[in-house]
């Protein structure tokens, strides 16, 4: 059972976006095999890991209405207090902000920081300016998500950045998400913002590497107040 258990964690399902650009990179392997042998094998390595940048993990989320999780893989990259972007349509008054980052290797696959249901979905056209950058929120190319939850109305904005050219979001509006649902990806490596009302308090540091339906971003009408954090 533990070898079936190893192989079961090891081998992770791709998810459907990734399937047309997984037999892309394996017909250029074959291509670039018959130009000369060893290119196939460069190209097959490259075509392991674009399966590998569409793997679509199960995760374990917590189920708790306070808390608000990860709906990324990545680097916290950002935590501040900070006016929304207008197209939310969430006022003029600064909120907390989380920003997580994903690089490359990051898995893609983006999901709902806390239950609720879709408000509205707005996309925006932009740059593709570094998506570490902090005007990313406002000058890069999005898609925005409004989530009506028992602590108020949050945002989620997935950002386009250098690299990343397809911001995809399958949710539509008036649907009910669960914390930890899919709904959307974004093709290779971005950022994706979390937009939280009053009340709201980080459990993460910048820096710290959080886990996509899993990680605690934050947390509502919590007792412990804000978290401290130490390089080890």
């Amino acid at each position: 059972m533990s070898l079936m258990n190893t192989i079961r964690n090891t081998i992770v399902p791709v998810h459907k976006e990734g399937y047309p650009f997984v037999a892309a990179f394996f017909v250029g392997s074959l291509v670039l095999g018959w130009i000369w042998d060893p290119l196939f094998w460069v190209g097959l390595i490259l075509t392991l890991w674009c399966a590998y940048f569409f793997r679509d993990p199960e995760r374990v989320t917590p189920q708790d209405e306070d808390l608000v999780i990860s709906p990324a893989d990545g680097r916290v990259s950002s935590i501040v207090h900070i006016t929304p972007p207008a197209e939310l349509g969430l006022g003029t008054e600064t909120m907390l902000r989380i920003s997580v980052f994903m690089n490359v290797f990051n898995c893609h696959v983006n999901r709902a920081p806390m239950r609720g249901r879709i408000r509205d979905i707005v996309y925006s056209e932009g740059a593709f300016l570094n998506a570490e950058l902090d005007k990313a929120s406002t000058d890069n190319e999005r898609n925005s998500l409004v989530i009506e939850t028992a602590k108020g109305d949050i945002g989620v904005v997935q950002i386009a950045g250098l690299v990343a050219r397809r911001i995809v979001c399958w949710s539509r509006e008036a649907e009910n998400l669960e914390a930890g649902e899919r709904f959307g990806l974004i093709r290779f490596g971005s950022r994706l913002d979390v937009f939280l009302p009053e009340g709201a308090e980080p459990r993460v540091s910048v820096g710290q590497t959080a886990i996509a339906g899993e990680t605690v971003l934050a947390e509502f009408n919590g007792s412990r107040g804000p978290v401290t954090s130490r390089r080890t």
